[in-house]
C-alpha cells in the first residue's frame, strides 16, 4: 500500500480517536497492525506520537480564545477569587508535572506495553465499565466542580497522577482516565472535559517531542530509552506531514461534536463502544499479531 495513503488513513484515525475516550493509541496501533505495517520500525514508532501533535494543534487554534483569557485574568481568576497557586493554569501546570515526572520514571515499563494487544484490549474494556459507572454515579449526584475555574489543588494533582495509567496501559485512553477521574473528585461532565483539553495540550507536546528527539538523536538519552537512530529523508518528512494534516484537519470537527453530544448525552456511548471492541480483540487479538 502506497505510504502517503497510509499516512492520510493512520491522520484521519489520530484526528477521529485522540480526543475521544476510546484511546488514540490503541486505534492507530489496530490500524497499522492491519496495514502489516512493521511496529518495530524506529520511524512508524515516531510517526504514531508526533501526528497527535497535528490534533494538539486544532485543540490549540479551537481553544485560543479561552486559552487567551486565562492568561488575562492571571492569577485573579475570572471571578476574582483565585491566586497565582490556584488559577486554572497554575493547576494545569501541576497536574501535567504529576503525570510527566512517573511517565519518565516508567518509560522502560511503557514501551515493553506499547504493542500488547491483549493488554489494550483488558484496558479497553476495564476502561469502559469504568467510564459507564463513574457517569452514571457523577450524573446521579450533584458535581460542585461545574466549571475548571473552580478547580482545586487536590483535583488537579488527583487528575495528573491518573493520567500516566493511559502511558503505562494502552487502551486506558488519556481522555478516559482524566475525564473519569475528575468526575471522580466532584467535577461535571463539562468540567473534566475542559480540563481533560487543557491538560492534553502541554502532556502531548511534551510526549510528542520527547518521542521526536529520541527517535532522531537517540545518542542524548539515556541508553535505556533510546530507538534505532532514524536518519529522516525528504519521503519520510512527507508522510509525517500527510498525518499531521490528516490528523489535525479531522481533529476540528471532532472536538467541536464531542463537546456538544457530552453536554446532551454523556460518556455512555463511548463506554459501551470500548467494552464491544475490547471483547472483539480479546477474541481476534491473536490474527492481528498480539503480544501477551
Amino acid at each position: 500500500m502506497n505510504d502517503y495513503f497510509i499516512s492520510v488513513l493512520l491522520g484521519v484515525v489520530e484526528g477521529l480517536t485522540e480526543f475521544l475516550p476510546v484511546s488514540s493509541t490503541a486505534h492507530l496501533r489496530l490500524a497499522e497492525a492491519m496495514m502489516h505495517i512493521n511496529l518495530a520500525d524506529p520511524y512508524w514508532k515516531m510517526y504514531t506520537v508526533v501526528i497527535q501533535l497535528g490534533a494538539i494543534l486544532a485543540l490549540l487554534i479551537l481553544f485560543t480564545g479561552r486559552i487567551l483569557e486565562f492568561f488575562r485574568n492571571f492569577p485573579s481568576g475570572a471571578k476574582g477569587d483565585r491566586t497565582w497557586l490556584t488559577h486554572p493554569l497554575t493547576l494545569t501546570m501541576v497536574a501535567f508535572v504529576c503525570t510527566a515526572v512517573p511517565s519518565l520514571l516508567l518509560i522502560k515499563v511503557i514501551g515493553k506495553h506499547l504493542e500488547s494487544v491483549r493488554l489494550m484490549a483488558v484496558s479497553l474494556l476495564i476502561g469502559g465499565v469504568v467510564m459507564w459507572v463513574v457517569d452514571a454515579v457523577s450524573a446521579r449526584g450533584n458535581p460542585k466542580t461545574t466549571d475548571v475555574e473552580g478547580l482545586t489543588m487536590g483535583q488537579a494533582i488527583w487528575v495528573g497522577l491518573w493520567e500516566v495509567t493511559s502511558a503505562i496501559f494502552p487502551g486506558v485512553s488519556r481522555s478516559m482516565s482524566t475525564i473519569a477521574s475528575g468526575q471522580v473528585v466532584g467535577m461535571t461532565r463539562t468540567a473534566a472535559l475542559e480540563f481533560s483539553f487543557l491538560l492534553s495540550i502541554p502532556v502531548m507536546i511534551a510526549a510528542t517531542g520527547y518521542e521526536f528527539f529520541r527517535t532522531v538523536h537517540p545518542g542524548h538519552v539515556p541508553d535505556d530509552a533510546a530507538m534505532a537512530p532514524l536518519v529522516m529523508t525528504v519521503h519520510g518528512w512527507i508522510v509525517l506531514a500527510i498525518g499531521f494534516l490528516a490528523a489535525m484537519i479531522v481533529a476540528f470537527g471532532v472536538v467541536e461534536w464531542f463537546l456538544l453530544w457530552v453536554r446532551r448525552h454523556g460518556f455512555v456511548i463511548f463506554a459501551v463502544y470500548r467494552i464491544i471492541l475490547g471483547g472483539a480483540l480479546l477474541v481476534l487479538g491473536a490474527r492481528l499479531g498480539s503480544g501477551a
